[in-house]
């Protein structure tokens, strides 16, 4: 039996405990791609409440699940290795990112972008949440070059073959405009909305991340000092 045909864009969705959430986005995103040749590629990382029911089945969904909890980059990265389109998008599934958003997105890597990333204009955060973002993501741009300012941003798009720059590592989905532009490349960013959370407890702070984003640093600058990307003579 043959394979079906592969979508245009895939939609990878990490969740984690998001039972209140998954439906409504989902009903979201059905609206915001409405002619789009999609799939939905929905990763569950261990939920122990009843996100998995929650999830409305079909011929575009998809469906991972984790036997336990391994965190956002295991199942940002999961995803994207699962997912089939030409396009790969990411977004939370926790209601805060605006799939009306991905459309904007796409529209940049069809103008050439190869990385498309969305920043938080207007962040629905507390203000300690939103300084400390601020300092963090300013430290990391720095230090690693990505020149991006909001790598907390889920809120992403990127041509199929770019997922080659990823390695699996805890804290890589900050780091994902890092490790993509440095092999080469071209990395953008547009402003999207940002909407508080409604449902669910965030799953992140303060304390949990910046111990282990500060040393991550250090191994993302390592590893792109250290990149290399192969072109054939006669190749694409």
């Amino acid at each position: 039996m043959s394979e079906p045909a592969a979508p245009e864009l895939s939609l990878v969705v990490p969740l984690y405990n998001e039972e209140d959430n998954v439906r409504p986005l989902q009903e979201e995103v059905a609206e915001a791609l409405d002619g789009i040749d999609y799939e939905l590629v929905l990763v569950d990382d261990g939920s122990t409440d009843a996100t998995v029911s929650r999830i409305e089945r079909g011929d575009r969904v998809r469906v991972l699940e984790f036997e336990h909890n391994c965190g956002q980059s295991a199942a940002m990265f999961a995803g994207i290795g699962a997912a089939r389109g030409r396009v790969i998008a990411l977004i939370d599934g926790d209601l805060q990112n605006d799939p009306a958003d991905i459309p904007k997105l796409l529209e940049q890597i069809d103008a050439g972008a190869d990385l498309a990333c969305g920043y938080r204009a207007k962040r629905k955060d507390t203000a300690f949440k939103r300084f400390q973002s601020r300092v963090a993501n300013g430290v990391r741009s720095r230090f690693v070059g990505d020149g991006v300012r909001d790598t907390g941003c889920t809120l992403k798009a990127m041509r199929r073959e770019c997922r080659e720059a990823l390695v699996p590592f805890t804290g890589m989905h900050r780091f994902i405009p890092a490790l993509i532009k440095a092999m080469g490349y071209r990395v953008v960013e547009l402003p999207v909305n940002h909407r508080p959370r409604q449902h669910g407890v965030s799953k992140y702070g303060f304390g949990n991340r910046a111990l282990r984003a500060t040393r991550d640093m250090f191994g993302v600058r390592w590893l792109n000092s250290r990149r290399f990307k192969v072109r054939i003579k006669g190749g694409p």
